[in-house]
């Protein structure tokens, strides 16, 4: 199946490049480019791709306000496609809500070719959050910033198993699926199953949220990342 991206960035040459990049991939064709949150709304809504690349920082509209109505499209526009925030080494706070509003993960700006290609193929098959030592710090940071746990996480909490619960802390901490099986000795595809029950049970829309939703709910801390 091929994967639809658009790229939005106010940079012409991070477009390029990155138009150039994707598009010689068989399985990723790049249907539409825009300079900024608004535009790339409208190209989002036009175009009906299946992964958008978004700049955090634009005129108009930045990246933070589009994510947030390409992942929330007012009635009769029902596609939502996968958010991936494109940022630079600085830890940003715009990272943090984009993830608490949907976005399916960060890529760095500088990351290497092959780290792009690969982040547009993770996010479109839905496994969300890369980077996890980079993500351990950034989530880390910013939840050292929030208020105390709220009450109504903490209480969703308890419809997981045990099992479920140590497999939402070790999301929550940065580690990969295979790394989860190898830490509970257990099969990766039990691993999976073992998500998919917990972003059901919680209602999560895919791993970023789990994160996000293990912080604060007071499941981990965040001097607990690593």
């Amino acid at each position: 199946m091929t994967i639809r991206v658009i790229i939005v960035d106010d940079q012409a040459m991070v477009r390029a490049g990155f138009a150039a990049l994707l598009a010689a991939q068989a399985d990723i064709d790049v249907v539409g480019e825009a300079p900024d949150g608004k535009q790339g709304v409208a190209v989002s809504r036009q175009t009906h791709p299946d992964v958008v690349l978004m700049d955090v920082r634009m005129p108009e509209m930045d990246g933070l306000a589009a994510a947030r109505e390409i992942l929330n499209p007012p009635p009769g526009l029902e596609h939502r496609p996968k958010v991936l925030m494109l940022t630079t080494f600085d830890v940003d706070d715009y990272v943090y809500e984009a993830l608490r509003a949907g976005a399916s993960g960060f890529l760095l700006k500088d990351a290497p070719p092959a780290d792009l290609i690969a982040a547009v193929r993770v996010v479109a098959a839905g496994e969300a959050l890369l980077a996890p030592s980079v993500t351990r710090r950034l989530i880390a940071e910013f939840a050292a910033q929030r208020p105390a746990p709220r009450p109504s996480p903490a209480l969703r909490l308890n419809g997981l198993t045990p099992r479920e619960t140590e497999v939402l802390e070790l999301i929550a901490r940065g580690l990969s699926n295979s790394e989860i099986a190898d830490r509970l000795i257990l099969a990766e595809q039990t691993v999976k199953t073992h998500i998919g029950r917990v972003l059901a049970k919680l209602d999560l829309r895919d791993r970023a949220q789990a994160v996000i939703f293990a912080y604060e709910s007071g499941l981990v801390a965040p001097g607990d990342a690593g």
